[in-house]
């Protein structure tokens, strides 16, 4: 680090830096806080699409316990086509929105296939959509983490370390100013006592 000069202009540059700082931590604590809220919604609609997931599969269990024992391919009856997405903005954040998904039903036979399966194929359907909303939940919540961490990082850096230190740094210059001028002014009277004692003699 270079070596602070102690003298009225890196005074003025300090205070210039001082005042910039702390016009950054207040726009950095507000975004802090819309990422914060941001990311207390994306868990809670995470834990509301891990429920509704649960419920599925236990209204499954119950409606359809003869899929424990057929022996019928059922895997290829719902298949996900498309999902379309764009893209928010949130305090620079790019957050993924989902606009629709797009689900293929197999047609089938409903005289050879037991009456059921129109059941399964609505859980199934039902099933998938909720995967899709939670993975790009998922990745929602990975990038708020990720940007609140900067952000905390870039606030704390303000906070801890640049405004202290600056504020040292105005503390250091003002003494060593004050007591420079004080110098002079001792200087000044011995001279002008020098000058008196010259004169009387």
């Amino acid at each position: 680090m270079a070596k602070l000069a102690l003298n009225k202009s890196t005074l003025n540059h300090e205070n210039q830096r001082l005042k910039s700082f702390r016009q950054f931590v207040p726009a950095l604590d507000l975004k802090r806080k819309q990422i914060l809220a941001a990311r207390l919604k994306s868990r809670r609609a995470l834990a509301e699409y891990a429920q509704q997931m649960e419920q599925v599969e236990a209204e499954v269990a119950r409606q359809l316990p003869m899929l424990a024992g057929t022996s019928l391919d059922l895997s290829t009856l719902v298949q996900l086509r498309a999902v379309r997405q764009r893209q928010d903005n949130l305090v620079g954040i790019e957050l993924p929105v989902i606009e629709a998904i797009e689900i293929d039903r197999r047609e089938y036979s409903r005289l050879a296939l037991p009456p059921w399966v129109d059941i399964l194929a609505a859980r199934l359907q039902q099933m998938l959509e909720l995967n899709v909303y939670r993975q790009v939940e998922e990745v929602r919540l990975a990038r708020l983490e990720d940007a609140l961490q900067k952000t905390t990082q870039r606030l704390n850096l303000f906070d801890k370390v640049l405004i202290p230190r600056t504020e040292a740094n105005i503390r250091r210059i003002r003494i060593a100013l004050s007591d420079a001028e004080r110098a002079g002014v001792v200087r000044a009277k011995i001279a002008k006592n020098k000058r008196a004692r010259i004169a009387a003699s």
